[in-house]
């Protein structure tokens, strides 16, 4: 092996890929040494890779900051001192503890303790083995839950587009008619000031919510603005923000003593992020600068006496932005709430993204957590021919066990703070993240290993302070092991109706994994409905996206085989419906997934309303209203409706008690 080969396999790198069909792939050097210079490795020279080299020994000789471990099991240190240390467990008890070779004893409390050996500390988390799961919530039961996007709910009053208070009254809608659980859409924070970022997946902080889901109609005086189908967010967001800033100038004074305690609460992560939503107002009103990165450079530090004035001359704004956040976490906890009281089990399922917009809240006032100049995505494979680069950045894995993974627990815990569980968005990024440099395209990249066993262990111990099931999106590309993994740390994968096939067509649904959630779909994924009609075909051919087919008249062949095979696997006896009758397939669909073993069915609304439309089309922007769709009527009307009644009594009565 080469010293540049050495120094790939010593930054984590893999140089070698296999493929969604199993074909070994192989990354150019080119391309590696991109990534590797962008991880602060340099390498094109013998001197630079003998210098990253040395650096990288240097660091892998270090005491270790953070060590996991499971519950019950011996504890080997990297070293091999014997003697005693000082254990501090995190309830404060302090013990002296025996070292033996660098090996400890079992510890059998649970949870984050401080180990000392002479001058170094720590981070010791002993972690549960498995997740909380929905036999500990609800023993020997079967459950069933909707999944919605929050802003395409409609409810009373009507609004622009859904908020937290429409949330809720999802929730109780959904509760009262049997559901026990509710996934939804990410409510992490946004970019309040642009109308034109309102992807929830390229999130500005995954530690914060997103204001602009604040439940104004709540306040007195408070109006609301008719919506049509489509969400127009560059009208919606202008006057939502308006409204907002009109409630706080009104109520703010009312809430002083409120919003110092919360704002206390918060501490300096709290600040810093509210800093970062009016400096980003003040230059995207006057530069249009969409990131901390176009600001002033006087400004990218925000401890820099130019910031520091700014929150000065700017206090009211600043205070805005807190009660923004005030406003957002108080409204989720009321929906958490009004789920819980209606009935359901587990309450929210919270939707966490997988990264976050570099030039966002997180990137600006913790910019070391984060790789900087990769973007993270996925590699070619069948859903995405030419591979994806999502234009987002994730957590860099030096850095996370250099803080002790401080901003990973962090962030799970924010999205567990009002919810009963939590997806986790394209899982696969807990073992590895595909990485292309800023600029390249998707198929220029490369894996980046993450610490995947410390992750699984904080997830652990967070899913069960939390009380909190634990999704994870595992389709794709899936790396070696890595559902039994999930299977033994009781984490949830994820089974797609149109994902479970085998040679002979539709799995049956006795064979489908016990260890998953069974869904209809997701919001990247064609409705039912539209799938059966071709929908999802006529967006392929109109758009001129890549297609496996040849033409499209191969490719409404190919799918009229399909809709055989599905309808067979259906199994319901009755003829097979024509392409555009949709109803009786939804329907069976429907049933279909409720009756696997799987402890958990999710059937998006789009799906239990039998809606064509679905909410995204992956690889587009314009091209499809993407996060725009709103449902047809609001949630309390449409469950009423004789179809979907049908559905959610089909739901009830294979997910008996």
């Amino acid at each position: 092996m080469s010293d540049f080969q050495k120094l790939v396999v010593a930054a984590g790198l893999q140089p070698e890929w296999q493929d969604a069909a199993g074909r070994r792939q192989t990354v150019s050097d080119d391309a590696l040494r991109t990534i590797l210079d962008r991880l602060g490795h340099p390498s094109t020279s013998v001197k630079q890779i003998a210098e990253s080299l040395a650096a990288i020994a240097v660091r892998m000789g270090r005491a270790p900051r953070f060590l996991s471990v499971d519950v019950g099991d011996p504890i080997q240190l990297s070293t091999t001192l014997s003697g005693n240390a000082e254990l501090t467990l995190e309830n404060g008890t302090r013990t002296t503890v025996a070292l033996d070779r660098g090996a400890l004893r079992p510890i059998d409390h649970t949870g984050y303790h401080r180990l000392e050996i002479g001058d170094d500390v720590i981070d010791l988390l002993v972690a549960p083995r498995r997740c909380f799961t929905i036999a500990d919530a609800l023993p020997g039961r079967k459950l069933w839950a909707p999944a919605v996007q929050i802003p395409s709910l409609r409810g009373e009053p009507t609004k622009a587009f859904g908020d937290f208070g429409t949330l809720a009254e999802a929730a109780r809608a959904f509760g009262e008619r049997g559901a026990d659980a509710l996934a939804i859409s990410p409510t992490h924070a946004l970019f309040p000031a642009d109308a034109s970022r309102y992807s929830p997946y390229a999130p500005s902080s995954r530690q914060f919510l997103n204001g602009l889901y604040g439940n104004s109609s709540a306040f007195a005086g408070a109006s609301e603005e008719p919506a049509s189908d489509l969400i127009d967010w560059q009208r919606a967001i202008p006057e939502k923000l308006a409204q907002l800033r009109k409630t706080f100038d009104q109520d703010a004074k009312g809430l002083g003593k409120t919003l110092d305690a919360f704002r206390r609460g918060g501490g300096d992560d709290l600040e810093r992020h509210a800093e970062f939503d009016a400096l980003h107002a003040h230059f995207f009103a006057r530069d249009g600068a969409r990131g901390w990165q176009q600001w002033p450079a006087a400004y990218h530090d925000p401890g820099s006496p130019a910031v520091r004035r700014f929150v000065t001359e700017h206090a009211d704004d600043v205070l805005f932005y807190v009660f923004l956040q005030w406003l957002a976490r108080r409204d989720l906890n009321a929906a958490q709430t009004a789920a819980k009281d209606a009935g359901m089990a587990i309450g929210l399922i919270a939707d966490l993204a997988v990264g976050i917009d570099p030039g966002g809240s997180h990137g600006w006032s913790r910019r070391g957590d984060l790789l900087t100049g990769l973007s993270i995505g996925a590699p070619p494979d069948p859903l995405g021919p030419d591979g994806q680069s999502w234009g987002i950045t994730g957590f860099d894995p030096y850095a996370l066990r250099e803080t002790g993974f401080a901003p990973f627990i962090a962030t799970i815990r924010a999205a567990l703070a009002h919810a009963g569980g939590i997806r986790i968005d394209h899982a696969f990024g807990l073992r590895r993240l595909w990485v292309v440099p800023e600029g390249a395209s998707a198929a220029e990249g490369a894996y980046l290993d993450m610490p995947f066993d410390d992750l699984m262990r904080i997830i652990a111990m967070e899913s069960q302070r939390a009380k909190a099931i634990v999704i994870g999106e595992d389709l794709g590309t899936v790396p070696d092991g890595f559902r039994e993994a999930m299977d033994a740390r009781a984490m949830l994968g994820m089974r797609v109706l149109w994902f479970e096939r085998d040679a002979d067509g539709f799995v049956p649904p006795a064979k489908w994994s016990p260890d998953a959630v069974a869904m209809t779909g997701t919001h990247d994924l064609a409705t039912i409905a539209g799938w059966w009609s071709g929908r999802d075909i006529d967006w392929t051919w109109d758009l001129g996206r890549k297609s496996e087919a040849v033409d499209q008249p191969a490719d409404r062949t190919a799918r009229a085989d399909d809709r055989g095979s599905l309808w067979s696997a259906f199994d319901t006896g009755a003829k097979q419906p024509a392409a555009d009758d949709t109803d009786p397939v939804v329907d069976a669909a429907i049933a279909h997934v409720a009756s696997t073993p799987c402890a958990l069915a999710i059937v998006p609304v789009e799906d239990l309303a039998g809606l064509v439309e679905q909410p995204n089309l992956p690889g587009t922007i314009d091209e499809h209203p993407n996060w725009r769709r709103r449902m047809p009527d609001t949630t309390e009307a449409l469950l009423q409706r004789p179809d979907v009644a049908a559905r959610i009594a089909t739901l009830n009565a294979t997910r008996p008690a």
